[in-house]
């Protein structure tokens, strides 16, 4: 399946800034080239002369035209869309939550849901090949979290990208969230010992102080969600979602637009602390 589509119908408009046609101009170097924003002539970055990719348009409505082909009007519909960007608008992120696929998660203290999550990362830069990862969001705290780099289904930024395997895995969804809510389930229900979490954060964090911070954000969670293994789970996407005061682990400041870029990344640890031996044996019993 080809990478066409149209916005008729689109499950959400592509934001005014990262709508906008890509074009190449030879620098004066033999084998490089700028991609530039045709709309604003801004220079977004230097890329080899024989890079080449879709538009964020043309990208990002090819996965709503496979969702909107291959997934129900009940689950498609309120769906919430947020868009990301960086590196001068060449790196993009869609993040689609699905309300009504919510599952309800019941600790002893507390109940929450969490509903299905796909979210696609498209650079026109050559920051990024085309990428899209399904997970879940926890609407108590609108917690984010991916399943890890196994669900990831990755293309070559290239005009011909095919949504094939992106179809296959949609299908999926379904099942693997089914799954993925179960594991959540039992999370909720495996009790941790205090002690037990501070050793575990010490040998999957290779920052001291940032497994510190970490218990720290655990004890948080558990003052609402009790102590369960859940509670932990949910220190980890808060740390994946949030940069501020509220849970003490602010970003870098630095003078490139990376925010996004480096908040994505940290989804990226949680699904690698997730498939730990350590945290995997939490819930061996």
């Amino acid at each position: 399946m080809p990478l066409d589509f149209t916005n008729e119908g689109a499950i959400a408009n592509l934001p005014e800034h990262l709508d906008f046609e890509v074009e190449f101009e030879d620098t004066k170097v033999r084998d490089k080239r700028y991609v530039v924003n045709a709309r604003t002539g801004e220079y977004i970055n230097i890329v080899g002369d024989v890079f080449n990719c879709a538009d964020h348009a043309q990208f990002f409505y090819g996965v709503q035209d496979a969702m909107t082909d291959n997934l129900s009007d009940f689950e498609l519909s309120d769906a919430k869309v947020s868009w990301k960007s960086a590196r001068r608008n060449g790196w993009a992120m869609m993040d689609i939550t699905l309300p009504n696929t919510a599952k309800p998660i019941t600790t002893d203290r507390h109940e929450t849901s969490v509903a299905q999550r796909i979210i696609a990362l498209h650079g026109v830069d050559g920051s990024c090949s085309n990428m899209v990862f399904f997970g879940a969001i926890d609407f108590f705290c609108t917690n984010g979290m991916i399943r890890g780099d196994h669900d990831k289904v990755r293309r070559k930024n290239t005009t011909n990208f095919t949504m094939d395997r992106f179809i296959d895995e949609l299908l999926e969804s379904k099942r693997d969230f089914e799954m993925q809510t179960a594991r959540l389930q039992k999370m909720a229900d495996t009790p941790l010992i205090t002690a037990s979490v501070k050793e575990l954060l010490d040998n999957i964090i290779k920052s001291d102080k940032k497994a510190d911070k970490m218990f720290t954000l655990y004890n948080q969670e558990v003052s609402t969600r009790g102590r369960n293994v859940f509670a932990l789970y949910s220190a980890f996407t808060n740390y994946a979602s949030y940069a501020d005061e509220r849970n003490g682990f602010l970003l870098r400041q630095t003078a490139n637009d990376n925010d996004a870029i480096n908040m994505f990344k940290r989804e990226h640890e949680v699904a690698t602390w997730i498939e730990t031996p350590q945290f995997k044996q939490l819930l061996a019993a």
